[in-house]
């Protein structure tokens, strides 16, 4: 009762609402129009006072120019008679307040009364001034009388002029009578109006008692009615009983869809516990129904003895596709990974397995064995992630092009490395982050000695924080020599941390670490800064020398996308031409982005920089991507210089890379040349530029200097 009478109650204020906001509609349209129609007489009288000072004025200049032409003789002989004459008729005419003939010096010569009362008097009103020296009709106004000079003219000889006033006092008058005449016509239109919606709000009025009570007859009273039932389904009570109707509206039509509501919610309520656990794009159990499932088959394994393995699969390089190909394509590449291991799962996981998608590029999967054998518990895990390794491998086509991917997984085991969800789930993470490291596409077993890795790398990545600023990283240069003469003709510029407490760390180390926190971002352009500062000062110390400097820059770097800016900027700041600069870009780094970067590089060399490829050979590229990269050069990675003396497959291979590098007009650059027969194989090869420890060890900018000199 409270229920219905509270509705009802609303219905009423809203209908009172109702009325008082149309009460208010109306008394702002009829202050609107009280406004509008003053604004209307405002303007309304403006525009006639404009119209008949207009139509005076013409009709005034008009009759002041007449009258001139026939003063110019009577003045010229001074025939004051005529001149009396003429005055005298214009001031018969009705408004015209004075009519003055004055000579050029402004003393009036007749002022149309028979004794000529002004004569030889000078004009000394306020409009008298302008009237004596225009040289032309004149039209002057005051608050009563509107003045018309005309200069009087024989030939180009002025003999004076005519002034004529008209008083405005009449036409003021003509003026007030229309305005108010439409001011009393405008009223009792509004009159009217006012009537009007006044009989309109009674209308309303009465309409609104007769609704309140249609509602409280037949809405409010059926409603009351379906209340009881609608308390029932809230509840969870599906089989609720409800009310019969033989109404054929639409109160009949709701207590009819209530009966299918009942079945609809019921069949929702399966539905969204579906939805709820699982993933939308591939199908498979999402983190939640994984979450929960573990936590279940860990209570039931306690104590019973059986072992458990939780294996974290994590694409590789998976950023990549949804960077070159869209997420419409990486949505592909997901779904296709999760049928791929969801066959392999069901070949080779056993009764029970479980997999999820995680989110993102990651799938979790859950093997049980049967007995408490932890060795078989290893080698069924192992056997299972490397036939997912094996079968995601395999290229997968992509709006018709091949993309080749893989997966890093790792593997923890109950009760062995852990008692409790959590714990499991961190393990296996640590170790899907150690199959990383150790060059993805594999597995790893979780192990305590991980967690200690794990902690010293979240500790260097600390300790690199500010290292920069600290002065503990600084430059090497390693340098470079032209093969033909063994001539000095650059350096590479290589990063080296002396660590505070632990001395120096190995490139390796600090670099991986910088490069996954996104730190190489903050480093890089620091480097590249430096390199290019010491380099301009080998060209201003030795004017001879023309020494570039060749900087590495990382994949992050190339992603970020702003590369070509912060080169162009750091080479103004320092005043390094461009071609003292060689870029230095890992092959995967380029191959895996081939459209952004080609255009990336192509607005470094439009500026002058060299782009040389590092590491060249040990990618998955070929060189038939160089056609399709626009670089300058190649480095061929130390693993062919080092056995070019006794591995005849390395030689070939490096010489094939010099003759079609050349044929393509890109210099070659050989890294890690160790020994004296490396050289001159090198340089018999045609090979432009070389480095490595028996051309020169990697020095400080100090002892660089000194090899200069």
């Amino acid at each position: 009762m409270k229920s219905a009478s509270g509705l009802y109650a609303r219905f009423l204020g809203a209908l009172v609402m109702a009325l008082l906001v149309v009460l208010s509609v109306i008394a702002m349209l009829l202050h609107r129009q009280d406004v509008m129609r003053n604004e209307v007489l405002q303007l309304s009288a403006e525009s006639m006072h404009a119209l008949a000072f207009d139509r005076l004025a013409e009709r005034s200049e008009a009759l002041g120019v007449e009258l001139a032409t026939g003063l110019v003789n009577p003045l010229y002989y001074f025939d004051l008679d005529e001149i009396g004459v003429l005055l005298r008729a214009v001031l018969k005419q009705p408004d015209v307040a004075y009519a003055v003939v004055y000579d050029n010096d402004g003393t009036v010569v007749h002022d149309g009364s028979r004794d000529i009362r002004s004569y030889g008097q000078a004009m000394d009103d306020a409009m008298a001034f302008e009237a004596v020296t225009a040289r032309a009709p004149h039209i002057q106004v005051s608050d009563t009388v509107l003045d018309v000079a005309v200069p009087l003219y024989i030939g180009d000889v002025r003999l004076g002029g005519l002034r004529v006033g008209y008083s405005m006092t009449s036409v003021e008058a003509d003026e007030q009578r229309a305005v108010t005449g439409m001011a009393e016509r405008l009223a009792a239109i509004g009159q009217r109006h006012a009537g009007w919606i006044a009989a309109l709000m009674a209308g309303l009025v009465l309409l609104a008692i007769g609704l309140g009570a249609l509602v409280q007859r037949t809405l409010v009273r059926p409603v009351r009615q379906l209340a009881d039932a609608a308390r029932e389904i809230e509840s969870g009570n599906f089989v609720a009983e409800l009310p019969d109707s033989r109404r054929a509206d639409e109160v009949g039509d709701l207590v009819r869809a209530f009966g299918h509501m009942r079945e609809s919610i019921a069949r929702h309520d399966r539905d969204m516990r579906r939805m709820a656990y699982t993933d939308a794009l591939t199908g498979l159990a999402n983190r939640l129904a994984f979450r929960e499932s573990l936590d279940r088959r860990l209570m039931e394994l306690h104590g019973a003895g059986h072992q458990l393995a939780l294996l974290f699969a994590d694409i590789d390089d998976f950023k990549r596709i949804n960077d070159t190909l869209g997420h419409d394509a990486g949505d592909e590449v997901l779904v296709q990974f999760a049928n791929r291991i969801n066959e392999t799962v069901e070949r080779l996981g056993g009764d029970g397995a479980v997999l999820a998608r995680f989110g993102g590029d990651e799938f979790v999967i859950l093997v049980e064995s049967a007995g408490s054998d932890a060795a078989g518990m290893r080698e069924k895990a192992s056997r299972l992630a490397d036939t997912l390794v094996a079968e995601l491998s395999r290229p997968i086509v992509v709006g018709g092009r091949q993309v080749f991917l893989g997966t890093s997984i790792g593997i923890t085991l109950f009760p062995d490395d852990a008692a409790g969800a959590t714990m499991l789930m961190k393990n296996g993470d640590i170790a899907m982050y150690q199959a990383k490291v150790a060059g993805k596409n594999c597995h790893r077993f979780y192990s305590r000695a991980m967690d200690q890795a794990v902690e010293r790398r979240v500790s260097m990545e600390q300790d690199l924080r500010g290292a920069w600023e600290r002065g503990e990283l600084s430059l090497a240069y390693q340098p470079v020599y032209r093969l033909e003469d063994r001539r000095l003709v650059g350096a590479e510029a290589l990063l080296r941390w002396q660590h505070p407490e632990t001395g120096m760390v190995a490139p390796s180390v600090f670099i991986d670490v910088a490069e996954q926190s996104g730190l190489i971002e903050t480093i890089g352009p620091q480097v590249l800064r430096l390199a290019c500062r010491d380099a301009m000062q080998w060209r201003r110390d030795f004017p001879d020398s023309n020494l570039f400097v060749s900087v590495n820059v990382s994949p992050r770097q190339l992603r970020n996308g702003d590369l070509a800016a912060q080169v162009e900027q750091t080479l103004a700041d320092t005043g390094l031409p461009a071609d003292g600069l060689h870029v230095e870009l890992t092959e995967t780094a380029v191959i895996g982005d081939e459209l952004r970067v080609s255009s990336l590089l192509a607005r470094l060399r439009d500026a002058g920089v060299k782009v040389w490829l590092d590491d060249f050979g040990t990618g998955f590229s070929g060189l038939s991507h160089l056609r399709r990269v626009p670089v300058d050069g190649v480095k061929i990675d130390r693993s062919f210089i080092a056995d070019v003396l006794r591995d005849p497959d390395d030689l070939a291979l490096t010489t094939a890379i010099i003759a079609m590098a050349h044929s393509l007009g890109i210099t070659v650059v050989a890294e890690g040349v160790e020994k004296e027969g490396q050289y001159e194989v090198l340089r018999e090869r045609g090979c432009d530029l070389a480095q490595g420890y028996w051309l020169g060890y990697p020095m400080n900018v100090h002892d660089f200097r000194g090899l200069l000199s």
